[in-house]
């Protein structure tokens, strides 16, 4: 499997990556029509050494895949990142753009499938080829405490790669799985436009979530 270091504590797919054809071609499609974009598999963003690690679905076409960084530039990273900021998990200020000197403290933001798929909708086997690069991603957090999984699917992602039942830690927003390991596993509905336009998800019930990862997070420095 090609893997290249994004960071010293990062294993990310090559820039390059083939593993899945239909994202492959997705991603040639996209740089056709906009060579000034990312257009590439997406590293996450933030320290290996953070206890808290925030996982989505797949990058998004004009977000993440535009910009290069996770939930940067689209509808979603505005309530994610306002909220970390409040809680004191970034530093600086979001302005939807890789290099607004935006920090995480403590936290780092990945995604379970590295490359963006069409109409947001990564195929089960997509999801499973691209899963390796997260399990190298949890070796490489060894202060990891809390997973705080965006959405039903990134729910099933984490548990599939910690090779976890699924049936055995239902997927509910607001939810607190203490997992085998001792590290917790925190739901959250998506923060996608849809969810934030039709009421699924206010900023007040994603507060609350948040509030969650901090008071599961306490102690464990």
């Amino acid at each position: 499997m090609p893997i290249h270091q994004g960071s010293p504590d990062a294993p990310m797919p090559a820039s390059d990556c083939a593993l899945c054809p239909r994202l492959a071609a997705f991603r040639r499609a996209a740089a056709a029509d906009h060579p000034d974009w990312f257009n590439a598999p997406v590293p996450s963003f933030g320290p290996g050494s953070a206890r808290l690690l925030v996982v989505g679905l797949a990058p998004g076409l004009r977000g993440a895949n535009r910009t290069g960084r996770p939930f940067t530039g689209d509808f979603a990273g505005d309530l994610l990142y306002r909220t970390l900021l409040d809680h004191g998990l970034a530093s600086g200020t979001y302005e939807a753009r890789p290099d607004d000197g935006l920090t995480m403290v403590d936290t780092r933001i990945t995604n379970a499938v590295r490359c963006v798929p069409p109409e947001n909708k990564p195929t089960p086997k997509e999801q499973a080829t691209c899963r390796p690069f997260l399990v190298a991603e949890l070796a490489a957090m060894p202060r990891l405490v809390v997973l705080l999984a965006l959405g039903r699917l990134a729910h099933d992602a984490v548990l599939r790669t910690l090779g976890l039942r699924l049936a055995a830690h239902p997927f509910a927003h607001g939810t607190r799985h203490a997992l085998p390991d001792g590290r917790v596993l925190i739901d959250s509905y998506h923060c996608s436009r849809y969810n934030q336009n039709t009421g699924r998800l206010t900023p007040a019930m994603f507060r609350a979530v948040l509030d969650t990862c901090v008071e599961a997070m306490a102690g464990t420095a």
